[in-house]
C-alpha cells in the first residue's frame, strides 16, 4: 500500500521513492491528504522537507521532537498545473513549446500568458481555504516541481518563491495567493530553467510545477516579521580554507533574518560563513576585516506595508530598540565610542558575527550531527535549509525548510602538485579560495574579460560584454569539446555591473573554470558564495571557481602571459566590434594549459607547459 501510495502523490523517480518506502508509514499519507490541494504529485521540495524531518526522526541519538518546529504547510498537487493550462487555453502552445523547434520560440508567449490566467471553481475554493486557514500569518509559496530537489539536478534558483506577508481583507489576500502561484507556475518557463533542463537531457520529460505553501518561521516585532536566523548548510564542505580542516564535518551559510539573503548573492553583504569543525574560525581576521566582510542589512516582511523589506541594520535596531542581539552580533567597541561622540542616527556598534551562538550552545553540534544524519538517510551528501528562533528563555528551536541530495565532485580525491615547479611555468598560483574538489584540469581556450577596460565602460557597455560572453559560451559547445577559462573582475552573475560581469549562467554554463579576480576597483571583490544558488548551480555543472586576490602574499597571476598571445575574439564572434580589446580570447592548447588543485593542502597552480613529473 506505501508502494502504490509513493507512485500516486510523491514522483517517479526511483531513488526517492526507495526513501520514501523506507520512512513513511500509511498516517503520513493521511496527513498528506489533509493538506493537498487537488491531485496528482507533491513534487520534490516537499518531498525533500518531509523525507528529512522522517530520517531525523528515526535518529535516538537526538530528541528532534525538543529542537525542531513542526511544519505548517500544503501541498498544490502537479494536477493543478495542467489543469490551469488547459482551463486557459494553453495546451496547444504548451504542445508546442515541447517541441526542440519550439523549445525557447513559445516559452516567452507561454510565460506571459500563464500570467494572466484563472483557476477552476472548485481550486478557487481550495485556495479560500488556505487563506481562512493562515488567517493573517504570513507564508510563503515555493515551487516544487516534479524534476526538482532530486539526485544529480536541484533546480537551486531556476524557479520562484514568493512570500505572502498576507495583510488586509480577505479578498487581497486571496488576490495576492493567486498571483503568487501564477508567477510560480509561469517561472517554469524562464529561459534559465529552460537551458537548465535543455543542458540535462530533461527538456523533453513531462516537467509538472507543484507547490509547497509554508507557513514563514520567526516572531511579530512591531510591524515586523522574521526569524532570528536564515540559513543554508551542505554535509559536505567543499571550502576548507584551512590545512587541518575537515570536509566532512560541513558547513552553513548564516544570516540575521529572513533566509533570502543566505541563498542569494547579495552585492555588498556577507553572510557567516561556519565550518562546524571548528566553528569560531573565520576566512578573514580582524575587527577590520569583520566589520567589512559582514551582514550590514536584513531581509524582513514589513506588516504594515504588506512588503518584503530590507532594512539596515542600525534602522533596525533603532525601531526594534528591544531586540536581544547578544546571540547574533557583537560590540565593535572603536565605532560605539565614535557613535556616542558624533551622536549619530540610524547606525549602531553591533557587527553581526553570531559568535556567542557559535561557542556558547550545541547549534553547532546540532548542525553537524543533523546534516551526518541526513547524509547516511540519502546515502549522499545532502543540502539544506532552515531557520532558526528563540523563545523567551533563550533556547531555539530548528526548522528544517529544505533537504535535496548534494552533488559534489572530486570529494575524495587528491592530487600531487610537484614541489619543483618552475616560476616561469606558472600563470597563476593560490592557497585556498577555490572549490570544486581536487582537479588536474588541461585547459584548451583563455576568455579573459579586461579590468580595466570593462571599468570604463557604461552600464550598457558592461551588459554587452555579459551578452558577448554568452555567444563566446555558445561557440564552446561542452566543456570536453574545448575546456575553457574564464577570468574576469569582480563577480560573475552579479546584478550590480559596477561589482563584476552580469551574465546569466546560461550565458556561463559550458565554461570549465570560471575565476573571480580582484582587480578594477577596491570595492569589486569576488565572493565565495557557498550555499548560494549560483553555488549550486557552479557545483552541478561541474564549473571548478577561483576567487583570485593578486595582492596577497601567497598569490601571484602573470597578467604578462596573456599580452604575449593574439586575441582571436573577432575570429569566434565577429560581432563583438569596439569592445574586441575589452573581452579577449586566446588559444592556448599550443601550451599545455594545465589547472592543479589539491583540497587537502588547499593548494592550486595554473601551469604553462606543464608536463608529468
Amino acid at each position: 500500500m506505501i508502494g502504490r501510495l509513493c507512485r500516486l502523490v510523491i514522483g517517479r523517480d526511483e531513488r526517492i521513492l526507495s526513501l520514501a518506502r523506507r520512512y513513511f508509514e500509511i498516517e503520513d499519507f493521511v496527513a498528506i491528504n489533509d493538506r493537498l490541494i487537488g491531485t496528482g504529485y507533491i513534487g520534490g521540495k516537499a518531498v525533500g522537507m518531509l523525507i528529512s524531518r522522517k530520517i531525523l526522526h528515526h535518529d535516538n541519538q537526538r530528541f528532534w521532537n525538543e529542537v525542531l518546529e513542526p511544519h505548517d504547510s500544503f501541498y498544490i498537487g502537479s494536477d493543478v498545473f495542467h489543469s490551469y493550462i488547459i482551463q486557459n487555453g494553453l495546451w496547444k502552445l504548451f504542445m508546442e513549446h515541447k517541441t526542440k523547434e519550439g523549445y525557447f520560440q513559445y516559452a516567452g508567449e507561454l510565460q506571459e500568458r500563464m500570467l494572466t490566467g484563472s483557476f477552476p471553481d472548485e481550486i478557487k475554493e481550495q485556495f479560500q481555504q488556505i487563506i481562512e486557514y493562515f488567517g493573517q500569518s504570513p507564508f510563503i509559496v515555493r515551487s516544487s516541481s516534479l524534476l526538482e530537489d532530486a539526485y544529480g539536478h536541484a533546480f537551486a534558483g531556476k524557479y520562484e518563491s514568493f512570500f505572502c506577508v498576507n495583510q488586509g481583507d480577505p479578498v487581497e489576500r486571496y488576490e495576492d495567493f493567486t498571483r503568487a502561484v501564477r508567477m510560480v507556475f509561469a517561472s517554469t518557463m524562464n529561459r534559465d530553467a529552460l537551458a537548465y533542463r535543455l543542458q540535462r537531457g530533461l527538456d523533453m520529460l513531462d516537467e509538472e510545477m507543484a507547490l509547497l505553501v509554508q507557513r514563514v518561521s520567526g516572531t511579530h516585532r512591531r510591524q515586523y516579521f522574521f526569524p532570528d536566523i536564515g540559513g543554508v548548510g551542505l554535509s559536505y564542505n567543499t571550502y576548507v580554507w584551512k590545512e587541518g580542516m575537515d570536509p566532512d564535518a560541513g558547513m552553513i551559510r548564516i544570516v540575521f533574518g529572513l533566509g533570502t539573503r543566505a541563498v542569494d548573492r547579495v552585492e555588498g553583504d556577507y553572510p557567516r560563513i561556519v565550518a562546524l569543525d571548528s566553528p569560531l574560525l573565520r576566512p578573514h581576521s580582524g575587527m577590520d576585516d569583520l566589520r567589512r566582510f559582514s551582514q550590514h542589512d536584513v531581509d524582513v516582511l514589513n506588516i504594515k506595508e504588506n512588503v518584503i523589506e530590507t532594512v539596515p541594520l542600525g534602522g533596525l535596531l533603532e525601531k526594534i530598540p528591544e531586540l536581544d542581539m547578544n546571540k547574533i552580533a557583537v560590540i565593535d567597541v572603536e565605532s560605539s565610542r565614535q557613535i556616542r561622540e558624533m551622536g549619530l542616527k540610524g547606525v549602531t556598534p553591533w557587527v553581526i558575527s553570531f559568535d556567542n551562538l557559535l561557542s556558547e550552545t550545541d547549534f553547532p553540534v546540532n548542525m553537524k550531527h543533523m546534516m551526518d544524519v541526513l547524509e547516511q538517510g540519502y546515502d549522499y551528501p545532502v543540502d539544506i535549509e532552515f531557520t532558526v528562533n528563540f523563545d523567551s528563555t533563550g533556547r531555539y528551536r530548528l526548522n528544517l525548510l529544505q533537504c535535496r541530495p548534494y552533488q559534489a565532485k572530486g570529494l575524495d580525491a587528491s592530487v600531487t602538485i610537484p614541489d619543483n615547479l618552475s616560476p616561469d611555468h606558472i600563470f597563476f598560483r593560490s592557497h585556498g579560495n577555490f572549490f570544486g574538489g581536487s582537479v588536474h584540469q588541461p585547459i584548451k581556450m583563455v576568455v579573459c574579460v579586461d579590468p580595466a577596460g570593462y571599468s570604463l565602460l557604461p552600464q550598457s557597455g558592461k551588459y554587452e560584454i555579459a551578452r558577448l560572453v554568452g555567444l563566446v559560451n555558445r561557440y564552446i559547445g561542452t566543456q570536453e569539446n574545448l575546456p575553457t577559462m574564464l577570468i574576469g573582475p569582480g563577480r560573475w552573475g552579479t546584478t550590480t555591473p559596477s561589482l563584476g560581469v552580469p551574465v546569466r549562467f546560461a550565458e556561463i554554463h559550458n565554461i570549465t573554470v570560471l575565476v573571480e579576480i580582484a582587480e578594477m576597483s577596491e570595492n569589486i571583490m569576488p565572493e565565495l558564495s557557498f550555499g548560494t544558488h549560483f553555488f549550486h548551480d557552479l557545483v552541478e555543472t561541474e564549473i571548478f571557481y577561483i576567487a583570485l586576490f593578486p595582492e596577497k602574499e601567497e598569490v601571484f597571476f602573470d597578467g604578462a602571459y596573456l599580452n604575449k598571445l593574439k586575441n582571436i575574439v573577432s575570429d569566434i564572434i565577429p560581432e563583438c566590434g569596439e569592445y574586441a580589446d575589452i573581452i579577449r580570447v586566446y588559444d592556448v592548447s599550443a601550451d599545455k594549459v594545465c589547472l592543479l588543485a589539491d583540497i587537502i593542502s588547499q593548494k592550486l597552480f595554473c601551469m604553462i607547459n606543464f608536463t608529468e613529473l
